[in-house]
């Protein structure tokens, strides 16, 4: 099961204890997956256009607790009327009567993802979004979600205009709105273990880059050296570099911090590095045929 799946799972169990909340839940599920109209025997009927078995049987049981209709029961016109005079059509967006109240706005929410929305799985990056048929819906939808401090944004792909939010944060807000703890939690440690694990492989990338440079470093001064050696002549160095030379020879490994302290008296990484640095500008002259 794919993790949005598993969120409309926990999502569709969920079931306000507050009649509004119900309605306002309902009102989404009408509004956004609800078919009316007339079957083939010319009788009025009400469902639900979906494949998840859990939101249909959500979707009816919302209809019996707050308008007493059960599924399987021939509806009059007047109640199909009725209904929508109080639901609102499913061509425009929920009447803001519903929709007033913040905890009405948390079962809008959660009806509304179990309908159009949708998540990436988060282990491949964060993603959630819903797809409405109208700008109208999704502006919406775009708003009750801003009540909460949650930001997206919305684009037109095809025939559909989708809400979406690319920030873990962001999705892990919705998700404690919806009323989702279990999927919350499994996002949480997911994001955890994810970014623990870009942090060891920035910190890694980072100390390779470092040895490396060291690596590369030491490997030009003992070039240099070497090549003043056979060319110059250590007995042409002042002492102070001559004996430089001649330590890092010995230690061609040694960190310039602990090559320092090979010296009586010990000199500091500053003093290890000017002196290398001037062997480097005598090697370089040698080359030219310039040294002195």
């Amino acid at each position: 099961m794919s993790f949005s799946s598993e969120v409309k799972e926990e999502l569709a169990g969920q079931i306000s204890p507050a009649r509004h909340c119900q309605i306002a839940e309902l009102a989404a599920i009408l509004n956004f997956c609800g078919q009316y109209g007339l079957d083939g025997e010319g009788r009025y009927i009400i469902g639900f256009q979906t494949e998840n078995e859990a939101l249909f049987r959500k979707g009816f049981t919302l209809l019996k607790k707050t308008y007493n209709i059960n599924n399987g029961v021939t509806l009059a016109e007047q109640d199909i009327k009725g209904l929508l005079d109080k639901i609102g059509s499913p061509d425009e967006p929920v009447s803001s009567l519903i929709i007033k109240n913040a905890c009405c706005q948390r079962a809008f929410l959660r009806g509304a993802f179990l309908c159009v929305g949708s998540m990436s799985d988060p282990v491949k990056g964060y993603h959630l979004e819903f797809a409405c048929t109208n700008e109208a819906k999704a502006r919406q939808l775009q708003s009750v979600m801003g009540a909460f401090d949650i930001e997206s944004k919305i684009i037109l792909r095809k025939k559909y205009h989708v809400i979406y939010l690319k920030e873990g944060t962001g999705i892990v807000d919705l998700l404690n709105v919806c009323g989702a703890p279990v999927s919350l939690m499994n996002l949480e440690n997911l994001r955890i273990l994810k970014e623990m694990r870009n942090s060891v492989n920035r910190r890694v990338n980072c100390e390779t880059a470092n040895i490396a440079k060291t690596v590369g470093a030491a490997a030009r001064q003992v070039a240099d050296i070497e090549y003043i050696r056979e060319h110059y002549g250590f007995e042409n160095l002042p002492e102070s570099l001559r004996e430089m030379a001649q330590v890092r020879l010995e230690y061609p490994d040694i960190p310039l911090k602990e090559l320092g302290g090979f010296f009586q008296p010990p000199i500091g990484k500053s003093g290890v590095n000017h002196r290398l640095r001037k062997l480097s500008e005598l090697a370089e002259k040698a080359r030219l045929g310039g040294a002195d």
